[in-house]
């Protein structure tokens, strides 16, 4: 054998051995997590954990209802904020801003936003928005996690717009479709898998973020559905039950973490399941 060819192919055999060594401590490290949270969090699923508030310092019983609904309600809002603005924004930068400046600026702030600390994001908004009014809120809390879905949509709309063949708008073109109805109404839908993939990647992202809470919904300990005042939310339950010397607690924020990780997974095995099905060849 060549021993040149010999060379290249331990060499080969190296890196292959090498990635899969990594993707092994990964895979580790991850069974490891899932398995601790489903040993310590299995056993505060109940029902009373999805029908109680939070219960009092050293008290026993309770659950996360205000917390669940808070975290519900607050995603739901940031989501119905982010996802016109993000897919729009998208689509001026698949399809005017190829060489504009203003898309340049743009991208390049929705790469600093997208690598930004969450709780920079959370001063932000505390110092625009809670420093005024004077008080933590719901809407607070929605604007900060609002920030943070905003660019991941934006880069995936903007990416999966590009996938589209030229010769399908030049099909579009030739037809006498304007350029924003080719855009809408060709492009976007050509590629509208990939676009809902973004939107609940950006969900999955947003879903378990506790810094920016901190600064901005801050916590509620009783029930309450008004947005304008300071908010239960599951992070910064998990977060404060999680530092407590109180049992009760400890095991509702393992319920708590166990609860947001099977439903970020879930979104992120339904995107991905989407966006492999339906994605154009």
């Amino acid at each position: 054998m060549n021993p040149v060819y010999r060379k290249r192919l331990w060499q080969h055999r190296v890196g292959i051995a090498l990635s899969f060594a990594a993707m092994a401590i990964g895979l580790l490290f991850l069974g490891w997590i899932l398995f601790t949270l489903i040993l310590k969090g299995v056993g505060a699923l109940s029902l009373a954990m999805f029908t109680q508030t939070t219960p009092a310092p050293g008290s026993d019983g309770g659950g996360l209802m205000n917390a669940i609904v808070g975290s519900l309600m607050m995603v739901g809002a940031a989501t119905l904020i982010s996802t016109p603005i993000g897919i729009l924004a998208g689509i001026y930068l698949a399809e005017y801003g190829e060489k504009s400046w203003l898309a340049q600026v743009t991208r390049f702030i929705t790469d600093i936003m997208l690598s930004a600390p969450s709780i920079v994001i959370g001063l932000f908004v505390y110092a625009l928005y809670v420093a005024n009014v004077k008080h933590f809120s719901g809407w607070a809390g929605t604007f900060s996690i609002s920030l943070i879905a905003v660019p991941v949509i934006v880069r995936t709309t903007d990416n999966m717009l590009k996938l589209v063949p030229n010769s399908l708008r030049e099909a579009a073109f030739s037809l006498g479709a304007p350029r924003w109805k080719v855009a809408m109404m060709v492009r976007l839908r050509a590629v509208k898998a990939g676009v809902v993939t973004g939107v609940l990647l950006a969900v999955a992202r947003i879903s378990g973020e506790t810094a920016p809470l901190l600064f901005t919904a801050l916590n509620n300990q009783f029930f309450s559905a008004d947005m304008n005042a300071p908010l239960a939310n599951l992070p910064v339950v998990i977060y404060q039950f999680a530092m407590s010397p109180y049992d009760n607690w400890r095991s509702l924020a393992w319920g708590g973490a166990l609860l947001i990780t099977v439903s970020v997974l879930g979104l992120n095995i339904l995107s991905r399941t989407l966006f492999s099905q339906r994605m154009p060849k």
